[in-house]
C-alpha cells in the first residue's frame, strides 16, 4: 500500500489527540450546560418560561446549523482543508475572506427577517401555544430579542471552520463554554423572566466569536472586502452546501415536528416541549463529549485520506471511529435506561421542577436512550460522506427519517404521550444509521463490517451486564454508588467478553501506542 506504516499511525494519532482536546472542551461545556439547565429547570420548571425558552432558542439554532456549524463541517472544512494542503496561503486566505463577506450578508438578512416575522414563525413551530396568549407572547418577545444570536454564532462557526481546516481545535472547542457561563450568570442575576435568558444568549454568542479572533489573526487572517462569486473554491463550497442545507433543514424540521407535537397539550400534556428539551440535553451529553468531538476531529483527516491513491487508510479510520463510538455510547445508553428517574431527580429536581416534571422527563429520557448509539454512529458516517464530498446522500436519508419521525410521532404519542415522541426519534435515528452504513459499505467495498459487528455484540453484552449492576446497586445503595460500580463493572465485563476496544480506548485517552494498534487493525 502506498501509505507507510508511520504515516497511518501519525494521522490517526493526530485525530485522537484532536478528539481528546475537543472531548475535554465538550465535557467542560456539557457540565456548564447541565448547570445552565439545572438553573433554568429550578427557576422555571417545565412550564411557561421554560417552554418559551426552548421554542425561541430553537429557531436561531435552526439557522445556525444552516449557515454555521453544520454547513462548515459539510462544505467549508473539506474545501479549505484541500486549499490548505494543495494551494498557497494567499489562495487559502483569499477564499476565507470571500466566504466571510458572503456569510456576513446572508446572516444579516436572516437576522432582520427573523425579527420581523417572529410572530408568524412561533405560531408555525408551536401551534399549541396559540391557545395560551401569555405563553405565546413571551415566546415571541424572547425570540425577537435573541435573533441577533444567529449573526454572532454564524461568524463564530465560520471562525471554527477556518481553525479546524488548519487542524487547530483548542480555542474553538472551548468557545461554547462561554455561552453557558453567560446564560448561567445572567439567569441567576436577573431571576425569573426572559430578560436574563435573552441577555445571556446574546452575550454568550458574542464571546464565542471574540475569543477566536486573536487566534485567526495569529494564523495569518486579515480581513478584506472581496466578493468573487465565480471563485472556484466558492463554487465548490456552494455545490457541497446546497445538499447540506437540505439535510440540515430536514434535521431541524425533525426538531420542529417534535415541538409541534409536544405543544399539543390536549394529547401529550402540559410542558411537553420543555420535557423533551431536558431529556434530550442529557442524551446530548455523551454525544457531545465523544461522538461529536470524534466526528469533528476525524473530518479533516478523512478529507485528506480521500485524496490518496487508495482508500485503505480511510476505511481503517472509519472502522476505528465507529467501534470507538459503540464503546462509549452503548454503556451510556444502558445507564440512562436503568437510572433514568434517579438521574433526572438528582440533576434537575428542586425549585419549580416538581415530581411530575421528573416523571415525564425520565420517561422521555428512557425512550431517547434506545437510539443513542445510532445518533453517535451517524455522526461518524456523515463525516465520511462529507469527506467524500457527498452531501446529497445524507440529505436524502434525512428526508426519509423526517417522514418516518412524523409517522411514528402521530402513532406513538397517543399510547405513550411524551415518551412516544422520544421513541419515534430513536426509531427513525436507528433506521437512518443503518441506511447510511449499508450505502457507505457498498460504496467503499467494505470497511471491516464483520469486525465492527463482532465488536458491537461484545460491547452490548458488557453493557447489558453493567446495566444489571447499576440497577441492583441503585436499589441497595444510591445513584452515586450505582454509577461508580457500573463504571468498574463495565471494564471488568469488557475484559471478560474480550472487547478489544478497551485497550485501544485506554491508549486513545493516554495518547500512547495508538499507531501500533491501528496498524495491527489494518493488517487484520
Amino acid at each position: 500500500m502506498s501509505t507507510s506504516k508511520f504515516s497511518l499511525g501519525s494521522e490517526n494519532q493526530a485525530v485522537a489527540r484532536s478528539a481528546t482536546v475537543i472531548s475535554l472542551a465538550t465535557f467542560a461545556s456539557r457540565i456548564l450546560g447541565f448547570i445552565r439547565d439545572v438553573v433554568i429547570a429550578r427557576l422555571f420548571g417545565v412550564y411557561l418560561y421554560a417552554q418559551a425558552f426552548v421554542i425561541a432558542f430553537r429557531i436561531p439554532n435552526l439557522f445556525r446549523d444552516f449557515v454555521g456549524e453544520g454547513a462548515s463541517n459539510a462544505a467549508v472544512v473539506p474545501v479549505l482543508s484541500e486549499y490548505n494542503l494543495k494551494r498557497s496561503k494567499q489562495e487559502f486566505w483569499e477564499l476565507a475572506n470571500i466566504l466571510l463577506n458572503l456569510l456576513l450578508v446572508i446572516l444579516s438578512v436572516i437576522t432582520i427577517l427573523g425579527i420581523i416575522f417572529s410572530p408568524l414563525i412561533v405560531r408555525i413551530i408551536a401551534p399549541g401555544f396559540i391557545a395560551f396568549p401569555e405563553k405565546l407572547e413571551a415566546t415571541i418577545r424572547l425570540n425577537r430579542i435573541i435573533f441577533p444570536y444567529i449573526l454572532l454564532i454564524g461568524l463564530a462557526a465560520y471562525a471554527m471552520a477556518i481553525l479546524n481546516s488548519l487542524k487547530n481545535f483548542t480555542v474553538s472547542a472551548f468557545a461554547p463554554c462561554l455561552l453557558n457561563i453567560a446564560i448561567i450568570i445572567c439567569a441567576l442575576f436577573f431571576g425569573e423572566g426572559i430578560k436574563g435568558l435573552a441577555t445571556g444568549i446574546l452575550l454568550g454568542g458574542l464571546l464565542q466569536l471574540v475569543v477566536q479572533v486573536p487566534v485567526l489573526y495569529k494564523k495569518g487572517f486579515h480581513f478584506k472586502f472581496i466578493f468573487d462569486f465565480n471563485h472556484p473554491g466558492l463554487i465548490q463550497v456552494r455545490r457541497l452546501m446546497l445538499p447540506r442545507l437540505a439535510s440540515s433543514s430536514i434535521y431541524q424540521l425533525n426538531n420542529f415536528v417534535d415541538s409541534i407535537f409536544g405543544s399539543l397539550i390536549a394529547i401529550v400534556g402540559d410542558g411537553g416541549v420543555a420535557v423533551l428539551y431536558f431529556a434530550y440535553r442529557l442524551i446530548q451529553f455523551p454525544i457531545g463529549i465523544f461522538s461529536n468531538a470524534l466526528a469533528q476531529a476525524i473530518l479533516p483527516t478523512l478529507s485528506t485520506q480521500v485524496l490518496e491513491d487508495n482508500q485503505d487508510n480511510l476505511k481503517v479510520t472509519l472502522s476505528w471511529g465507529l467501534r470507538a463510538v459503540f464503546f462509549a455510547m452503548l454503556p451510556a445508553s444502558a445507564v440512562f435506561m436503568v437510572l433514568a428517574h434517579p438521574l433526572v431527580s438528582v440533576l434537575f429536581g428542586g425549585g419549580r421542577f416538581d415530581f411530575n416534571s421528573g416523571i415525564l422527563t425520565s420517561n422521555a429520557l428512557f425512550f431517547y436512550s434506545i437510539g443513542l448509539s445510532a445518533y453517535g454512529g451517524t455522526k461518524i458516517l456523515q463525516s465520511c460522506f462529507f469527506a467524500l464530498k457527498d452531501t446529497a446522500t445524507p440529505a436524502k436519508i434525512a428526508f426519509l427519517a423526517l417522514i418516518m419521525n412524523i409517522v411514528f410521532n402521530a402513532i406513538l404519542m397517543f399510547p405513550l404521550k411524551i415518551g412516544g415522541l422520544a421513541l419515534a426519534t430513536s426509531i427513525s435515528g436507528i433506521i437512518t444509521f443503518l441506511l447510511l452504513f449499508f450505502i457507505l459499505s457498498k460504496r467503499l467495498g467494505g470497511f471491516g463490517e464483520r469486525r465492527i459487528f463482532s465488536s458491537f455484540l461484545r460491547i452490548l453484552a458488557a453493557s447489558f451486564c453493567m446495566a444489571a449492576v447499576c440497577f441492583l446497586v441503585n436499589r441497595a445503595l444510591n445513584l452515586g454508588w450505582a454509577l461508580f460500580c457500573g463504571a468498574l463493572s463495565y471494564i471488568v465485563f469488557c475484559f471478560l467478553f474480550g472487547v478489544a476496544e478497551l485497550k485501544e480506548f485506554v491508549h486513545w485517552l493516554a495518547l500512547k501506542n495508538l499507531r501500533q494498534s491501528l496498524w495491527s487493525n489494518r493488517r487484520k
